[in-house]
C-alpha cells in the first residue's frame, strides 16, 4: 500500500513511517498542506494520513480543497482535536475516517485497513469462531487453545500473542507492532520480552512451534 502522510511533527511523522514500513507500506511524508496538496494531485496513493493542525492551510481545508479537485483516494484524519464538533466538521469536509491523537498504533494500523477495504471493495470471507494453523487451534467463543485437540495451558499474555500471530497468518509483525498489541504503547522498545514470550509459546507448542517465524532484525512471521 502506497501511503500519503500529512504532518508537520518531524517526530510523528518518523514514529508513523517507521511503523508503517514494518508493515510493508510505503509512506510519502508531506511536512505542510500545500505540500500535501500538490503530491496527492500528482501522485496515485491509495490513502491519505491527513493532520488537522497544519502551518498554513489547515488540513480539514487540505480535505476540502482535495475532495473538490476530485481526489477521491481514502483519508483517515489524525488530530490532537477530539472534540465531537471537531470529527463532524472533518467528515463533512469529505474525511472517511477520525483517530485523535495519542492513538493506538494497533488500531491505526487497522483503520487503514479497515478503510482500504472499503476503497477496494474487498469485504472478506464471514469470520467463524476458530483460527487455525496446522494443529493449533484457537476457539474464539471459549478463549481455548488447543494443540491437535488437546488443551494447552497459556497466560493471558502468552494466549494473546498467540492469536496476534494467528490472526496475522503470512504477515511480518515487527517487535513494535507486537509491543504495542499486547504489551500496550508504554511498553519499553528495548525490551527483549517478545522474544522471551515467543520461545515460551514455542516450548508449549512442541513441533508445531515451527510455524513462528524469526526474521532477523525485523521480527515475526506465523505461517
Amino acid at each position: 500500500m502506497n501511503i500519503l502522510f500529512i504532518e508537520d511533527e518531524t517526530r510523528v511523522a518518523d514514529f508513523v513511517r517507521r511503523g508503517l514500513g514494518a508493515e510493508g507500506w510505503t509512506v510519502d511524508h508531506a511536512p505542510d498542506g500545500e505540500t500535501g496538496l500538490e503530491r496527492a494531485q500528482s501522485n496515485a496513493y491509495d490513502l491519505i494520513l491527513l493532520d488537522l493542525m497544519l502551518p498554513g492551510i489547515q488540513g480539514q481545508e487540505v480535505c476540502r480543497k482535495l475532495r473538490a479537485r476530485n481526489v477521491n483516494m481514502p483519508i483517515l484524519m489524525l488530530t490532537a482535536l477530539d472534540a465531537p464538533e471537531e470529527k463532524v466538521q472533518g467528515l463533512r469536509m469529505g474525511a472517511d475516517d477520525y483517530l485523535a491523537k495519542p492513538f493506538d498504533f494497533d488500531e491505526l494500523v487497522a483503520r487503514i485497513e479497515a478503510l482500504h477495504r472499503r476503497a477496494t471493495g474487498y469485504n472478506g470471507e464471514a469470520e467463524d469462531g476458530q483460527l487455525s494453523v496446522g494443529d493449533i487451534a484457537f476457539d474464539r467463543a471459549s478463549m481455548v487453545v488447543t494443540l491437535a485437540g488437546r488443551e494447552i495451558e497459556l497466560s493471558k499474555t502468552e494466549r494473546d500473542l498467540l492469536v496476534l500471530f494467528m490472526t496475522n497468518r503470512d504477515r511480518v509483525l515487527s517487535r513494535e507492532r507486537i509491543l504495542n498489541a499486547v504489551w500496550g504503547v508504554n511498553a519499553d522498545p528495548l525490551t527483549n520480552v517478545v522474544d522471551v514470550y515467543v520461545g515460551r509459546i514455542r516450548r508449549k507448542l512442541g513441533p508445531e512451534g515451527q510455524h513462528i517465524v524469526t526474521l532477523r532484525n525485523v521480527g515475526y512471521r506465523m505461517s
